[in-house]
This record gives C-alpha cells, sequence and structure tokens, in this order.
C-alpha cells in the first residue's frame, strides 16, 4: 500500500515476492536440461517438476522463434 501510495506500483496492485520454489526451479532449469535432472535425482515431487518443466520453456517470441525453427541441413 505505501509502494502504491509514492507511485511506485499501479493503485490496486501489489507486488509480491517470488517463491523460493520458483527461484530455484528457474535455476535448474536455467543450467541443466530436465532429462538429467531426472537422472540424477530418484524423487522429484511433482510440483517441483512442474515448475523446473514451466522455467525450460522459453519466455521470449524471439527465443521462440528461433527454437522453432530448427532446421536440420537436410534439404
Amino acid at each position: 500500500a505505501a509502494a502504491a501510495a509514492l507511485g511506485l506500483l499501479p493503485l490496486g496492485k501489489t507486488q509480491s515476492p517470488e517463491s523460493l520454489l520458483d527461484i530455484a526451479a528457474r535455476k535448474v532449469a536455467e543450467k541443466w536440461p530436465f532429462q538429467r535432472v531426472e537422472e540424477r535425482f530418484e524423487r522429484i515431487p511433482e510440483p517441483v517438476q512442474r515448475r523446473i518443466v514451466y522455467w525450460s520453456f522459453p519466455r521470449s517470441e524471439r527465443e521462440i522463434c528461433m527454437y522453432s525453427s530448427f532446421n536440420t541441413g537436410a534439404e
């Protein structure tokens, strides 16, 4: 509320901190492919798996286009 009053946030909008689960899952997804995570650890709780998979996909339109236009070179 104080940040909104100072004009730092739009009225009616509050900013909540990112969860520890999301921070950790994002860092794992940045460093390792999900397949390696599955191979390395015997048990990964379902919510953790879902967040790692979520953060494994590209975020920007440019990255999505780059990955979706994969070319094997064979014509």
